[in-house]
């Protein structure tokens, strides 16, 4: 389960740094969270990607983000996740879609550390 849940947030992950209102970085953080209990491998293939591995070894260390990147990041998933809602018909993907918006804000304020907090 742990394998598929990394393929699945490194999926969502590359989504995100494609397009403009979904966050990469929580999925990417996910992903290596659940490649390093499956797969090291794999985590290190996540870790060794230029733009990935430093946000990763980043938070790993304890750096955290600011307010301002936290208020922003979550601004873009709520617009990007409004927007999604009013294109979802079925009611089965409302509650997939909330569940990640919930689990991506949870992670980003409880989860990331806060700088100069």
């Amino acid at each position: 389960m742990a394998l598929a849940l990394g393929f699945f947030f490194t999926g969502l992950g590359f989504l995100g740094s494609l397009l403009p209102v979904l966050p990469s970085t929580p999925f990417f953080l996910l992903a290596a969270y659940f490649f390093s209990r499956s797969n090291p491998r794999l985590e290190a293939w996540l870790l060794s990607l230029p733009k990935v591995g430093p946000l990763i070894r980043d938070y790993r260390e304890g750096r955290g983000m600011s307010r301002g990147t936290k208020a922003w990041a979550t601004l873009l998933i709520l617009l990007g996740a409004g927007f999604s809602l009013l294109r979802l018909s079925h009611p089965g993907a409302w509650a997939l879609l909330l569940g990640l918006v919930a689990y991506a804000l949870y992670f980003i304020w409880k989860r990331v550390p806060t700088q100069g907090a």
